[in-house]
């Protein structure tokens, strides 16, 4: 694979000072068994060997974890680490971290040892102490996390590494000259306000904290899986909006974000936290619409949108198909993923919905022979409207209606007694000013909504 090692890496791991001394909960440890741990990454040399003959000797895999995450970080040691990981699971990857983080996904059944946690918050405290406010042992044992923290892993770069942007500066669509017609946007309208955000600029940052039409709101985008999701961050019983940032960690290639108030880790993808003191919560954030499309699009539907300015603080190259331009052009993950590729490739768009009880993906390539859809979700009736091109659908309730695009070509529906129907960001508009809502979703590589939804989500036909 091309993209095995993090190229998103800001931080190198050897000027992190990831393997260098430190001081340690874990240095004056009794117990054989993580005294070996610790010293198999940590140890000198004679410890290091000593550690290897005993794990083992030991014969229990539920070090696995511990040596492949060591295996990344730890350079000459990593095929002695490789040879006792052969020995304990039958499996043989050599020194392929990559491959033995799919293995590892692949084997829940398999739980680390409880200083796993110990030795997790030792080894990333060496490459950002800030990481200290996420890896607490506390918060990552006793069955509390909602995710396997062995699948949590270093995506390059420090806490806010990948900073967010917090009511950044916009400015009218005609004075955005660096603007190409086809550079894509992720378009949101509340309330009649209408902001276009550009992916060239929006992928260096992958957060942005707004209050739009009056509603608090931020866009959670990972560019590792291709998903952008919108998000309302003020939560019922909390008396401000929660704020949110990038903190470094990935699960299963996909952003961990955190709030800036309780630190608690989130999954980008559910909307939901998954380590921290939030855990337990039962928070779930509310999705709004969002759309990505291309500049053109959506001046053209939105002529009074507001737009990024390249005035953002940062200075970054926010030349049009500049950011991840080597992974997005790519089939290949930059970190490990599993994927059943039997029907669609681990990278191919969809367009995903998460509402009424039940999960649904409609691949986008389905939208290229009929850009729109009528399909049902839970029981309840949706149309969606599609471009491929721009990367673009959209999805409204239809409340038993069958739509067709307007026989013209415009943008407009017709149901099934011949009347128009306008299509606008927040509702279809239809004969005497009745409507029908829009329904929240977004884009996401086929890779992410497979491997976080599998069996559970249903998948359009293309």
């Amino acid at each position: 694979m091309s993209f095995r090692l993090p190229r998103r890496t800001f931080v190198s791991m050897a000027a992190a000072g990831a393997l260098t001394p430190g001081l340690s909960m874990a240095q004056d440890l009794s117990d054989p068994v993580e005294r070996a741990l610790y010293d198999q990454l940590f140890g000198d040399e004679v410890s290091f060997l000593a550690a290897m003959e005993f794990l083992q000797q030991r014969n229990d895999p539920d070090v696995a974890a511990a040596l492949i995450m060591s295996m990344r970080f730890a350079g000459r040691r990593s095929p002695a680490q490789a040879m006792v990981l052969a020995a304990l699971t039958g499996e043989n990857f050599g020194t392929d971290w990559y491959a033995w983080m799919l293995w590892q996904e692949a084997h829940p059944e398999i739980k680390p040892h409880p200083f796993y946690a110990q030795l997790m918050r030792d080894t990333h405290l060496r490459i950002d102490p800030h990481f200290d406010r996420f890896l607490q042992v506390e918060e990552m044992t006793a069955g509390k996390p909602k995710i396997r923290i062995e699948e949590i892993v270093w995506g390059g770069v420090v806490k806010d590494g990948i900073p967010s942007l917090d009511n950044p500066e916009l400015i009218e669509a005609e004075q955005a000259d660096y603007m190409r017609g086809d550079d894509l946007v992720f378009g949101v309208s509340i309330n009649g306000d209408s902001r276009a955000y550009p992916l060239r600029i929006m992928g260096w940052h992958e957060m942005f904290n707004e209050v739009i039409g009056g509603v608090p709101v931020a866009l959670a985008y990972c560019t590792l899986c291709g998903s952008g999701i919108l998000f309302e961050t003020q939560v019922e019983g909390r008396a401000e909006p929660l704020i949110f940032g990038s903190s470094g960690f990935l699960y299963r290639s996909n952003k961990l974000m955190f709030d800036r108030e309780t630190h608690s880790l989130w999954n980008q993808f559910t909307g939901r936290p998954v380590m921290g003191p939030l855990v337990d919560s039962g928070i779930a954030l509310t999705q709004r619409p969002v759309v990505i499309t291309t500049w053109d699009n959506w001046t053209a539907g939105n002529p009074t949108t507001r737009v990024l300015s390249l005035n953002t603080g940062y200075r970054r190259n926010y030349a049009s198909g500049e950011v991840y331009k080597e992974y997005f052009a790519s089939p290949d993950l930059m970190f490990p993923a599993l994927v059943d590729q039997s029907e669609h490739a681990q990278k191919d768009h969809v367009f995903t919905i998460r509402a009424f009880g039940a999960a649904r993906a409609w691949p986008l390539k389905a939208f290229a022979d009929a850009p729109v859809i009528n399909d049902r979700i839970a029981g309840t009736d949706l149309v969606l409207l599609g471009d491929p091109a721009a990367r673009a659908v959209r999805a409204y309730e239809r409340q038993g209606q069958v739509f067709d695009p307007s026989a013209d070509g415009a943008s407009d529906l017709v149901d099934g007694q011949g009347r128009i129907w306008s299509v606008t960001e927040e509702a279809l508009i239809g004969p005497g000013g009745s409507t029908l809502p829009r329904v929240a979703g977004h884009i996401a590589y086929w890779f992410a909504w497979n491997n976080y939804l599998g069996d559970a989500a249903s998948v359009y036909p293309d």
